[in-house]
Parts: structure tokens; C-alpha cells; sequence
């Protein structure tokens, strides 16, 4: 039998966080991922903000970064696009295209150094609740093996099976739960591929698509729906959107992923005695954007300062681990819940209504951009989202 005093289960960026901040903290850390080779396959557009980094104290290197962006170009159903660069606005949510395949191991690598174990290729097959934590079966190279741990934290993804076997109910609903898919491709032509393009409305309903340039002629190029919006599925719509869109209807795929990404905000807990859930698993994701490396990892930092200061002192039950919730919902929470309605809002517009936005975008003088920003503008040119959005910002 393995003993522990944290184990980790789920090795992407926020299980990552977590390992090494537990770590950090001065507990016995224990990460395992259920992949051969951590960050493979990539699931995500792969942008992450240039503040969202530096909030974490992780500088870039130039091993993950493969872009860094200088604007945003937002397409609507009719083509009507609006530019968004540095040379005309402030960008303060700049951001970097990131090559998660290397990225991904480099947060492993970090934890590793601060002095987590890890083992891959090691699948947690089940879980029970003992007196002062948990007993989690796993297997690895056909060895089934047991890890007691003081402290378990889900990191598994959306779905997430762990927090499941912990009794926290995490499920996402299907209406909330973005079905995507992605090429990585080659010869893309873009207007600029210094800008990530958002394209809006039918293309993909309940979502949009994204061209994030990644260098030369090479860009992720993909799309979220919701499945409650579309009768086809994320992979035909991206077919067609790749044979309609200019800017890739002559660039060739090298890479297809395919997974699903919860937009519906966090769950109601996300602690239980012994067991806390990050990333993914937990919601930390924004719903308007689907992005969510920097909430996640946000997420893992916070959940494995608490996890370490816990076995510290002794009390790891869910009255102790409640610290982990209340840091996480007043720093990332209130932002997601703010999104949430953002989202809601967005599913009520036609294609048409997308266009007058876009039309209205055009004389619209921006000072600076960001996610919160564009909002801003939305409801200054728009009565309905005045009505539905104007006390949240």
C-alpha cells in the first residue's frame, strides 16, 4: 500500500497546480494521471491571458508559448467583423496561444520540483471513505494497487468520477456541457495571424468557433455547441465551418480533438470531508468563453494551500477544507456566476440580432479590451441587454 498525505488525482494544468502547492506547503503529495504522456491529447483553443500567468507566478517560456497575440477579430453570421488590436485599444487580457502538450508537462514538472511524486499512466479505479480520509484503488501497467491518502483532490475533468465516489454531486446537465471539437491545421490563411478570430451566431449554436493562431501558416481551428441547440454534432458543424470560412477552406488538418467543456459555473459544494474537486471537475471554467486554464489552475493553487495547511493541523473534514470554497468562490466564483448570465443571454440571439451588434460595434470607440469591456459595449448599444445584464456590470 502507497500512503500520502494529499493525492492528486488528474495531472492537467489545475491538478497540477494543486500538487505543487500542497507540495509547497510541506505535505507528502502523491499526483497520478491516468495517461502515459501528461498534456496528450491537447483539449483545449490552447489562449491563455498574459495576467492570468503572472496572477500565478508562472513566467512564459518560450518552450510553451507558441503565439503571443496583438488583438481579436469578432465575425458575426453575416460576416460584419469588428477589429479589436493594440495599435487602435489597451489590451489588458492580452494572451499567449500556448503548446499544451508541453505546457501541461512543464505544470507536472513544477509540482515534481516542489516535491510531489508522480506516477503515470495509473488509472483510480474506485474509493472508499476510512476513519482519516480515503483508500483509492488503482491500477497501473496491469498492477492493481492501494494509495491511503489524509486528503483526495479531483482533478479528473469534467464528469468527474472522483468527486462522484466522494458523494459531491457535480454532474453537468447537458445544456451546460459544450460539445467541441478541433483541427489543429495547416495553411491556414488569416487577415492577421497576430489576432484570435471569433466567429458567432448559427455556425455554432449555443457556442461560437475560433481560429487561434499558433505561427505561420498553423492555427487551432475549432467550435463549441450545445447539443440542446443543434441536432448535428460538433464535428459535422466544424466540417463546415472549415469548408465555408476563407480563412481555412485550403488549410489541411494534422490533429483532431474532440471532448466536452462545462459551462454551467461551479457546483454547489465543492468540499467534502477529506475530498476537494479543481478545475474542471469543479466548474472553473468561464461560461461565456469556455476557457479555463487560468480558473482552474486558480483553483488548484487554492485548493492545495488549504489541503496542505489542513494536514498541518490535523483536520482535514469538511468544516476545515470549507476555507478551499470560500477563497475559491470570492475569487473566481462571482466572476463565473456574472458570466453565467452573460452566456444565457447570448442563447437568446438571433442571427440577425448578432449582425445589428456587430453593425453597432462599428462606431463604437474602445479604450481598452476584455472580456468584462466588450460586455460593457454590448449593453450600451443594445436596450435588450441593458435590460437583462445592466445591473451585473
Amino acid at each position: 500500500m502507497t500512503e500520502t498525505d494529499v493525492l492528486v488525482i488528474g495531472a492537467g494544468p489545475a491538478g497540477s497546480t494543486a500538487a505543487k502547492h500542497a507540495a509547497l506547503g510541506g505535505a507528502e503529495v502523491l499526483l497520478i494521471d491516468k495517461k502515459s504522456e501528461i498534456g496528450a491529447p491537447k483539449r483545449c483553443a490552447e489562449g491563455v491571458s498574459i495576467g492570468g500567468l503572472e496572477s500565478l507566478g508562472i513566467k512564459p517560456s518560450p518552450r510553451w508559448v507558441t503565439k503571443k497575440l496583438d488583438g481579436v477579430r469578432l465575425v458575426s453570421p453575416n460576416g460584419t467583423d469588428v477589429w479589436l488590436t493594440s495599435d487602435k485599444v489597451e489590451l489588458p487580457e492580452a494572451g499567449y496561444i500556448l503548446e499544451r502538450k508541453v505546457f501541461d508537462k512543464h505544470m507536472a514538472m513544477d509540482a515534481a520540483r516542489a516535491g510531489s511524486r508522480i506516477m503515470v499512466k495509473t488509472l483510480a479505479t474506485g474509493m472508499e471513505k476510512t476513519d482519516d480520509g480515503y483508500l483509492v484503488r488503482a491500477e497501473s501497467m496491469g498492477r492493481e494497487f492501494d494509495i491511503k491518502a489524509r486528503i483526495v483532490i479531483a482533478a479528473d475533468g469534467p464528469e468527474s468520477r472522483v468527486a462522484r465516489w466522494g458523494g459531491l454531486r457535480t454532474a453537468t446537465r447537458p445544456k451546460d456541457m459544450e460539445s467541441a471539437a478541433q483541427f489543429e491545421m495547416v495553411g491556414v490563411e488569416m487577415e492577421d495571424n497576430n489576432c484570435i478570430e471569433f466567429y458567432f451566431g448559427s455556425v455554432a449554436p449555443g457556442g461560437y468557433a475560433w481560429i487561434f493562431p499558433k505561427g505561420d501558416d498553423i492555427a487551432n481551428v475549432g467550435l463549441g455547441v450545445l447539443s440542446t441547440e443543434t441536432d448535428k454534432s460538433a464535428y459535422e458543424h466544424l466540417l463546415e465551418f472549415v469548408e465555408s470560412c476563407p480563412a481555412t477552406k485550403n488549410a489541411q488538418p494534422v490533429e483532431l480533438n474532440i471532448g466536452g467543456d462545462p459551462v454551467g459555473g461551479m457546483p454547489k459544494k465543492l468540499v467534502a470531508d477529506s475530498l476537494m474537486v479543481v478545475g474542471d471537475a469543479a466548474g472553473q471554467v468561464n461560461p461565456l468563453t469556455g476557457g479555463g486554464i487560468i480558473s482552474g489552475m486558480t483553483g488548484g493553487m487554492l485548493a492545495g494551500r488549504v489541503a496542505a495547511a489542513a494536514v498541518a493541523d490535523g483536520d482535514v473534514s469538511e468544516k476545515r477544507l470549507m476555507e478551499y470554497e470560500r477563497d475559491c468562490r470570492e475569487r473566481i466564483g462571482k466572476e463565473i456566476d456574472r458570466y453565467l448570465k452573460v452566456k444565457d443571454y447570448m442563447l437568446t440571439l438571433s442571427d440577425s440580432e448578432l449582425d445589428s451588434i456587430a453593425e453597432a460595434f462599428q462606431d463604437v470607440e474602445f479604450e481598452k479590451v476584455s472580456t468584462t469591456e466588450l460586455v460593457k459595449k454590448l449593453i450600451k448599444v443594445s436596450p435588450k441587454a441593458l435590460i437583462k445584464l445592466g445591473k451585473l456590470f
